[in-house]
Formats: C-alpha cells, structure tokens, sequence
C-alpha cells in the first residue's frame, strides 16, 4: 500500500485572530489597484454586531457598494442580480461578509461576472460550459461551518426548479480570509450547532472511507473529529469563551480546505443526497448531512467497516469489532447538539422523497458513488428510506 497521488493547491490567505478587521483594505490593495469595492452579505446581521461598521471603517478611501440578500442557501436568481450590478458598476473587488452561504454566493458571483453565456449551463454542466476566471474576492467571515473560507467551491439552489448545484476550480480561492473568533458569540445556538455539524460531517466524508497509507490525514481527520467533539458543549453554552470559538472556526476550516483530501480516498454521497433533502424541504444543509450519515454508514457498513472500527476507536475511545457502536456514538453526538436525525422531524411531506431522490440520481447519471464507486441510486433511495 502506498500513499495516493495528489496535487495540493491553496493560495488563500488567512488572517486569524481578534481585532483584525482593520487589515482589510490593505489585504485589498495586496490583489487590487482600482478603488471600487462590494460588499456582499445576507439578511443585515453584520450591521447589528459592529462587523460591518468595522469593515467600513477599514475601507475608508474606497468607493464601496453593497448587495445584501443572499439567502441561507444562496439562490441563482438573487445572484444574477448581483452579477448585473458587478457588470454595470464594473466592480474590481468583491468582498464576502457571511458565512459560508454568502461565500457560496459570492464565489458564483465573481465566476459569472465574467462568463459569457447563461452560468446555468456552467452549473449543469452543459457540455462546453465552464467558468475560467473570476473577478478577485476575500472574505470576512461571521459563521463558522463550511470551510468555503479556504476553499474553490460552492453550491448554488434554484428554488423554482428544487435544484442545488455545485461549482468550482482554482480561480474561485478567497484571495483571503479574515477569521476573528469572536463573531461566534453572536451566534444563535442554532446555527453554532449547524456549523459543528458541518465541520464534523466534512471531515467524516473525506475519513469514514477505508484505510489508506497516508496516515498524517488519517491522524489530521480524528483530530478535528475529537477536537470538535470536546468543545461542542462548551462553544453552545458558553460561545463567548474564545478557546472553544476558537478553536471551533480553525476545525471548520481546516475540515475542508484541501488537506484532508491530500493522497487519500473519499466520499461525498451524504452530501450528494444531502442537497436534495435541502432542495425538497428547505432542511438546514448541516442537518441533512446528520439525517443522512448515520444510515449511509449503515447501508454501506460492510465496505465501511475497516475504518467505522478504526474511527470508533480512536475517536470515542471503543474496543474492538465497534462500527455499529461507531455510527449509534455518531448520531448520538448529532442529537447532543439538538439535531434531530430523521426526515420526519422536519417534514410530514416525505412519502415521495426516496423515488424522488432515486430519479435524480438516474437523471444525473450518479449510478455509481462512493470510495468504491458502488453506491447505486436504489441504495440511495434505501438510505432516505431509513432516514425517514
């Protein structure tokens, strides 16, 4: 056994620490010569806890523009709005103010500014449709969770059509991130829970697979997994203490920036039919990843168990032969963040989802997933089935 080939690339730029949000207009400059910057951002809770005030103040001596309204799961058509005011204003510099929703968001903005033709068919993959550029963009990050700080990707929804669809490449890096601790205590406990549900099930798709020779990874992954499992109740009650804020955002982002992934096998079907439970339901994307892991795990077990054995041990300290205690210890942990993890706790209308999400993996030709390439759509459909 040897460790897998890989090529590893991250160019962002990562600013950690309190205070810091005065650096911004200097990060800019780094990546920047013009004078026109927008800013991008959700529902206005930046402007209630001071982030953006502080932002602002930093970007004194630019003409700075705004577009606010990026939805929790960030809508096409809200950003096609965005993408005309970029056009129309010709924006330079686009800057993120959210959490990983608004970074989606922006990521897909600065890619469609500058493509020619419907980014729709980028997203569906249209044959001969791909984003190669992007306008430069940085963040200034307020929810810790999907590690979009430090990454190229993105998912994007288009209600009308109950569709959620990913995007990507190297020219979607955050030029960089500001990442200030404190934002956590800002939190509703609701989305502190999303974001270390988030974090863990990121790190459990590139780990929960079978074992291979790149045991730094390996080590890596349990580490945010342990880390993530000892400061979940201290960060929830008490998400002032900057130790287990701290620490919280770090996992996060590390969780799926690119090192996990580095010579080792994964597996992305949790959130592959994750997305559709979102796209059907409007469930929060963190807890259809708890709803679903735990039964994936337990349909796919056998080609699991190698690591569900490893995973229990050294994680939640079992002995031996442990992966169904492995998988009860995970949607255990889920429920101790108050996630429920069934379908049915969020949702009488599910008696058509297993067909449904069945369908569309047959639409989308996903007829092999998985580390093994097995996963067919009718054990995807088995899978939503238990999770009711």
């Amino acid at each position: 056994m040897k460790i897998n080939n890989f090529d590893y690339y991250n160019p962002t730029k990562v600013v950690f620490g309190t205070d810091i949000y005065g650096r911004t207009a200097d990060l800019i400059k780094e990546h920047y010569t013009g004078n026109k910057v927008l800013i991008t951002y959700g529902g206005g809770s930046i402007k209630e806890n001071g982030i953006f005030q502080d932002v602002m103040a930093s970007l004194n001596g630019f003409e700075v523009l705004e577009f606010s309204g990026i939805e929790a799961n960030p809508e096409f058509t809200t950003l096609m709005r965005a993408v005309e005011l970029v056009r129309q204003e010709n924006i330079g510099f686009v800057l993120a103010v959210g959490g990983g929703s608004v970074i989606d968001g922006t990521k897909f903005i600065v890619s469609a500014a500058n493509y020619n033709g419907d980014p729709w068919d980028v997203l569906v993959r249209k044959e001969g449709c791909v984003f190669t550029s992007a306008i430069p963009f940085g963040t200034v990050l307020t929810l810790p969770a999907t590690g979009s700080e430090m990454n190229s990707g993105a998912v994007i929804s288009r209600s009308e059509l109950k569709e959620k669809r990913t995007m990507g490449g190297p020219f979607a890096f955050p030029k960089f991130s500001l990442l200030d601790p404190k934002v956590v205590a800002t939190l509703p406990k609701r989305q502190i829970a999303n974001g270390i549900t988030d974090a863990y099930m990121h790190t459990l798709e590139q780990y929960l697979t079978y074992p291979t020779a790149n045991l730094l990874q390996e080590r890596i992954a349990e580490g945010i997994l342990a880390t993530l499992i000892e400061i979940s109740q201290n960060v929830l009650t008490n998400p002032g203490d900057e130790k287990a804020a701290g620490n919280l955002m770090w996992c996060a982002t590390m969780a799926l920036n690119g090192t996990l992934r580095a010579g080792v096998v994964y597996d992305w079907s949790t959130h592959m039919i994750g997305h559709e439970l979102t796209a059907l339901f409007g469930i929060d994307h963190a807890r259809t990843l708890a709803i679903i892991a735990p039964n994936l795990f337990e349909v796919k077990i056998e080609n699991k168990r190698e690591k569900l054995n490893q995973y229990g041990q050294r994680v939640f300290g079992l002995n031996g032969n442990c992966a169904e205690q492995a998988i009860q210890k995970t949607r255990e942990f889920f429920e101790s963040l108050d996630i429920p993890t069934s379908i049915s706790a969020y949702t009488s209308d599910y008696a058509d989802a297993p067909e449904i999400i069945r369908q569309r993996f047959v639409e989308r030709n996903w007829l092999a997933m998985g580390e093994r390439v097995d996963l067919t759509p009718d054990e995807a459909k088995s899978i939503v089935e238990k999770a009711i």
